[in-house]
């Protein structure tokens, strides 16, 4: 079977197993938040890339919804369980959870996490086509509102999935949110990076209320150890042909060369790319 199921408190669950009740809030109204890590199985062993930044996010989303701060030790150990019973060659996804558990019945959180086969990503990786969709909201939306929850990794994604489904429709392999005020802001479910004056750039995460890209964490803290320049800036579409290349950044499908973005090819360098990967872990 290409899915594992774990349930904190229960352990490895037979997959299909019922273990939501039909009031949970996260069923109902995405009261609740994940995060999601790639899993790599070798002959030489399996691991999960960068868990350390995955788990520190998956507190932070928490803590801004208000639950309680997750038992780290205790979803190590559940992953660690989860993980010696994964035999899946290749790549998958980890995927942890925490809902705010039943609405109108006794019991806390729910809290599970599943490994899943991953979709091969070998086309994407050398390259996407893609075009920006308006977000419906301005740059700084976010900028001393903490209540729209900027930043945090939470289970209300029929946005980012209605947007995956007009990429479809449009012949596409990605899209590209851009604000009202005309600036790139993140993908669906990646970061932007973006190179150009000899330096790396990304997106500023306070005031845009984008997630804090994993990936883009990684390439970013790599490049300024290698005294590289890495820094935040807004940029809008029409920037983007007078730069060095702009990728989306994904802990799943990896380092994605962004090769056209609304029919307009843009600079693409297969060796900054190769080292881009490298250095997320691809």
């Amino acid at each position: 079977m290409n899915q594992l199921v774990a349930v904190m408190g229960r352990g490895l669950v037979p997959t299909g197993t019922a273990l939501l009740n039909a009031d949970d809030l996260g069923f109902t109204r995405g009261d609740g938040c994940f995060d999601a890590a790639r899993v790599v199985v070798t002959d030489q062993g399996k691991r999960v890339d960068h868990l350390d930044r995955h788990l520190a996010r998956f507190a932070r989303s928490s803590t801004a919804l208000d639950l309680p701060a997750p038992d780290e030790a205790a979803w190590r150990e559940l992953i660690e369980l989860a993980l010696a019973s994964w035999e899946w060659p290749g790549e998958a996804v980890l995927k942890l959870v925490r809902t705010r558990g039943p609405e109108h019945w006794p019991g806390g959180l729910t809290e599970l996490l599943t490994i899943t086969a991953a979709t091969d990503a070998t086309k994407v990786r050398q390259g996407v086509r893609a075009i920006t969709l308006n977000r419906g909201i301005a740059a700084d939306s976010f900028a001393g509102a903490p209540w729209l929850l900027g930043g945090v990794k939470t289970l209300s994604y029929a946005v980012n999935v209605a947007a995956k489904r007009e990429v479809a429709r449009r012949g596409a392999d990605e899209a590209i949110f851009v604000s009202t005020d005309g600036y790139l802001l993140e993908a669906p479910t990646a970061g932007l990076v973006i190179a150009a004056d000899d330096q790396l750039w990304t997106t500023p995460i306070k005031d845009t209320g984008i997630l804090s890209s994993v990936t883009v964490e990684v390439i970013m803290a790599a490049a300024a150890a290698s005294g590289v320049g890495a820094a935040e800036a807004l940029f809008r579409p029409e920037d983007l042909p007078g730069t060095d290349g702009v990728w989306i950044a994904s802990a799943v499908r990896g380092v994605l060369p962004v090769l056209e973005l609304d029919g307009v090819p843009l600079p693409h360098n297969p060796e900054l790319s190769a080292h881009l990967a490298r250095t997320a872990g691809f």
